[in-house]
């Protein structure tokens, strides 16, 4: 089904702007005249060549935040302080000017410097954040504009605090289940080239004096470590380049859905990070619905902020469901990939009118899972890892020592 690109303006005089599928360019526009969105202009996508443009952009970013890379509490520090400042009746620019000074961080203060510089220029808040996409994620540029449409944007702003310190904290708790298994592999690779470099070599140089018949086990690995030594920087350099091609590939459209659907099947791994991004999404769009950001514009922000091409792919495919005249629930729930609690949850909340506060209990049960499922990895993973690593090691030893101690076997029979 084709794509099509629009920009629109709504009743209030609003401009809109995004893409839609349909059969053809009537129907697409059949379907934003439906929502009393009137037409400014709309095109079809030249699709081609379209992997190439979001591939690039996707690396920008990828570049862009690597580059102005600020640790999260930083900017939750900062949210919290902005809203306690505004409240309290000073000015955006003051505020934001004043924290700058205060900021410690060498790039954040150079960032909230520009940003308190741009407001004086005359720039809204948003459209002042929106320059450091590196910095401010489109969802912290939403609720600012949100804020600032309502009149709300103190309130605002304390909630995208509290949200943010939720989201550091569940970050916290996801790297602290992973950082030791990946220490632990990485601890297990160092030492098997260790032993495969300089260990190794010592034994095979010993058994080729003495002359002995190796075991099939020992030679195989006297075999893998002339092998190593050999070739160790082609070997490198092969493994750098495939890591690179492996980051790059990852970046494209097919390469991040199919790399995103290995992680999401992952045994036990799978399942912490579908809960994370399940808490996240619940969270972030009950404040969006709450704040009183469209539906649609709210969809479009969560496609980008789940940070995982499945869960990226059913978002526009339930935007999609939703433009067409479903509700919320029942276009996440055709996309077959929210889980039913999420579902039921999101179907009372339409039901009763209170989506946003029945979405904030599914982030609050999903942030309760993600705790409960990191304190289990870390009981049991701890353990097997260093059995695991303990057996790797000991097996590469026992084949080491394999001819030794069959030599010693033939010394005592023929005495």
């Amino acid at each position: 089904m084709p794509t099509f690109t629009y920009l629109t303006k709504d009743s209030q005089g609003q401009r809109n702007e995004g893409e839609i599928r349909a059969d053809n360019v009537d129907a697409a526009a059949k379907k934003l005249t439906a929502e009393e969105q009137i037409i400014i202009q709309i095109k079809e996508v030249d699709t081609s060549w379209d992997f190439i443009g979001p591939f690039l952009d996707e690396i920008s970013l990828s570049i862009e935040r690597i580059k102005n890379r600020i640790p999260l509490s930083n900017l939750v520090f900062f949210t919290r302080q902005l809203a306690t400042m505004f409240s309290a009746g000073l000015t955006l620019e003051r505020s934001i000017q004043g924290l700058s000074s205060e900021e410690k961080h060498p790039k954040l203060k150079k960032v909230l410097t520009q940003v308190a510089e741009n407001i004086r220029k005359g720039l809204n808040l948003s459209e002042a954040l929106q320059r450091h996409p590196g910095v401010f994620n489109s969802l912290y540029v939403a609720l600012a504009r949100a804020g600032e449409v309502s009149g709300n944007l103190q309130e605002i702003l304390d909630e995208l605090a509290t949200y943010l310190e939720n989201l550091d904290d569940t970050r916290r708790k996801v790297k602290s289940a992973m950082t030791y298994p990946v220490l632990m592999v990485f601890f297990l690779i160092l030492m098997i080239l260790g032993m495969l470099m300089f260990i190794i070599p010592m034994f095979s140089d010993i058994y080729a004096q003495l002359g002995a018949d190796l075991p099939a086990a020992t030679l195989m690995l006297v075999s893998g470590s002339k092998l190593m030594t050999a070739n160790f920087q082609p070997i490198l350099l092969f493994t750098t380049i495939f890591a690179a091609v492996f980051w790059l590939f990852s970046k494209t459209k097919r390469g991040g859905y199919l790399f995103d659907s290995i992680k999401l099947n992952t045994p036990v791994f799978g399942d912490l990070l579908n809960q994370s991004i399940m808490n996240k999404f619940a969270k972030t769009l009950g404040i969006l619905l709450g704040a009183g950001v469209p539906v649609l514009e709210s969809m479009a922000l969560m496609k980008r902020i789940v940070d995982n091409r499945v869960y990226e792919q059913a978002v526009e495919l339930a935007s999609e469901y939703i433009r067409d005249g479903f509700d919320i629930s029942t276009a996440l729930r055709r996309t077959e990939v929210f889980p039913s609690i999420m579902l039921q949850l999101a179907s009372t909340g339409e039901e009763t009118g209170e989506l946003s506060s029945l979405l904030d209990r599914a982030a609050d049960y999903y942030y309760k899972q993600v705790t409960a499922l990191v304190d289990r990895m870390t009981t049991l993973i701890e353990p097997l890892l260093i059995v695991m690593v303990g057996g790797v090691i000991a097996l590469m030893v026992v084949i080491t020592y394999l001819p030794v101690f069959q030599m010693g076997m033939a010394l005592q029979s023929g005495l």
